[in-house]
């Protein structure tokens, strides 16, 4: 009698361990990479959003801020920017998730004795590499246009490390969203409905001692405003570091405590 080897279980992540899951994210991930190499323009986003918002913020809103100074603002709006890079290009892995769903991949994926966390795990790499890129090309581009680096390469880093992370924290509600929603379209719309009032309702464009007082009273608890904070003290060497960045990290590590799971939970089901 001839003795059968059969395979894992798809997406059986307790049978695969810890050496097959890890080796799952990295083909997954290189997948990831080899699409963007494919499709260029979806890189788009990452690269040409940071140099947009730079000019315009710089140039239109620049003049009528901080008494038309608009080294000033660069100095001001600029690790504000940084801040919410991450957060803008996260918001985009909903989309790519629920297209997979609706073109099949997932479906092929299902068949393959896969952990079932590294397809998610996975996108998560990508999305920080993705992250990674726009950040270095926010700062080559803000360089350029006269913003001074006040403190250190380290701080530097640090806050470059604090915009990812909470970017990849939300990445897990991006992914929750491209789940529950039934189409693209629909993802890519509520999407924007949470990320406008965040970006626009922060510390990051304006000052808000000039807001009225509700509105106030949401950018306190905006966690954009706390990460725009802590990457101006990284930056400029001036105001309170530690109570911002630790309010970030509560955050993030509430935002991925609680979405994670939920995450996770629905792509089970779907698969």
């Amino acid at each position: 009698m001839t003795t059968a080897t059969f395979a894992p279980a798809p997406g059986d992540d307790t049978r695969i361990g810890l050496t097959g899951t890890l080796r799952h994210i990295g083909a997954l991930t290189r997948r990831n990479l080899m699409r963007i190499k494919a499709d260029p323009e979806s890189m788009f986003d990452a690269v040409l959003m940071p140099i947009i918002f730079t000019v315009l913020f710089v140039y239109v809103f620049g003049g009528a801020m901080f008494g038309g100074n608009q080294d000033a603002y660069k100095q001001y709006m600029i690790p504000g920017l940084l801040g919410q890079t991450g957060m803008t290009l996260a918001l985009a892995v909903g989309t790519g998730l629920n297209s997979d769903f609706q073109t099949g991949v997932m479906d092929r994926f299902r068949t393959l004795p896969i952990g079932r966390a590294s397809v998610l795990l996975s996108k998560i790499v990508a999305e920080g590499l993705r992250a990674l890129v726009s950040s270095t090309i926010l700062l080559t581009f803000a360089f350029i246009l006269g913003f001074e680096l006040k403190t250190g390469v380290l701080e530097l880093l640090a806050a470059v490390g604090l915009s990812m992370v909470f970017g990849m924290s939300i990445v897990w509600i991006s992914m929750l969203l491209g789940m529950a929603l039934k189409s693209a379209q629909a993802v890519q719309g509520v999407s924007m409905l949470v990320l406008m009032p965040l970006q626009f309702g922060s510390s990051i464009f304006a000052p808000t001692s000039t807001m009225p007082g509700w509105l106030r009273s949401f950018t306190e608890v905006n966690p954009l405003s706390a990460l725009a904070d802590a990457s101006r003290a990284l930056l400029n060497g001036e105001g309170a570091v530690a109570h911002p960045v630790m309010v970030v990290l509560v955050w993030s590590a509430a935002a991925t405590a609680i979405f994670a799971p939920l995450a996770v939970a629905r792509f089970r089901k779907r698969v």
